[in-house]
């Protein structure tokens, strides 16, 4: 029986995401709590009220801190995702063989004529919907970035402002933050890191190995092995 036809409960089936998931709310929950005590200290040493838990996870700052992550995280994976069509490494698991760079053809992509019983519906299509659905993913994630980037925006701009207001500095305009250095410098520092972990994970992948992993090549297959999954 194959893998991907080997039985197993809905928990094990689904562990990966469940588990990401569980951890992303728990993580979550600990940033709420360190922000609001962290906010609530800025506030007590300029002889402000201090805010409820409630009121702060309701609070512009705790938004921006949450989607200026979030976007940041998008915007990797939707580079990566585009950049991998094109981009290569030779002997990275992270890379295509380098002789598949490109959209690839019909064949190997399995769409068209050349689409099996069980291909997605839209990938046996001849029209705009094999178009979109082959493109879908990298899609959704941009979509994703840019609809994050834009929540941070709003809630900077609201952010920003309520520090103007405290220091009696006149606010600034959605359209001003955005040209702001308090903007870019939340996003370029989120960028770069993103960026900086991408080209890591691919050259650290060409040398080390972790058994078991399907981001690592097998533990004996040689350096020089491109597109290759343990």
């Amino acid at each position: 029986m194959s893998g991907e036809r080997a039985g197993g409960g809905f928990w094990r089936n689904n562990s990966l995401t469940l588990a990401f998931g569980g951890a992303f709310f728990v993580v979550l929950a600990g940033q709420a709590l360190a922000g609001h005590a962290g906010f609530n200290q800025d506030l007590a040493v300029d002889g402000l009220q201090q805010l409820t838990l409630g009121e702060y996870l309701m609070s512009s700052d705790f938004a921006v801190d949450v989607s200026e992550n979030w976007q940041s995280e998008f915007l990797q994976f939707f580079l990566y995702i585009f950049g991998t069509v094109y981009l290569l490494q030779r002997g990275s698991p992270e890379s295509k063989e380098l002789h598949r760079a490109g959209t690839e053809s019909d064949r190997e992509q399995r769409v068209g004529d050349h689409a099996r019983g069980d291909s997605p519906r839209w990938a046996g299509t001849k029209d705009w919907r094999q178009h979109v659905y082959a493109r879908s993913l990298g899609t959704v994630m941009a979509l994703l970035f840019l609809l994050s980037w834009l929540a941070q925006s709003i809630a900077g701009t609201a952010a920003y402002n309520e520090r103007q207001l405290r220091d009696l500095l006149p606010s600034v305009s959605w359209g001003g933050y955005l040209a702001s250095a308090d903007f870019w410098n939340r996003s370029l520092q989120n960028w770069q890191s993103e960026l900086l972990a991408v080209a890591a994970m691919a050259i650290l992948s060409i040398y080390l190995r972790q058994r078991g992993s399907p981001e690592s090549k097998p533990v004996g297959a040689p350096h020089a092995s491109t597109g290759v999954e343990g």
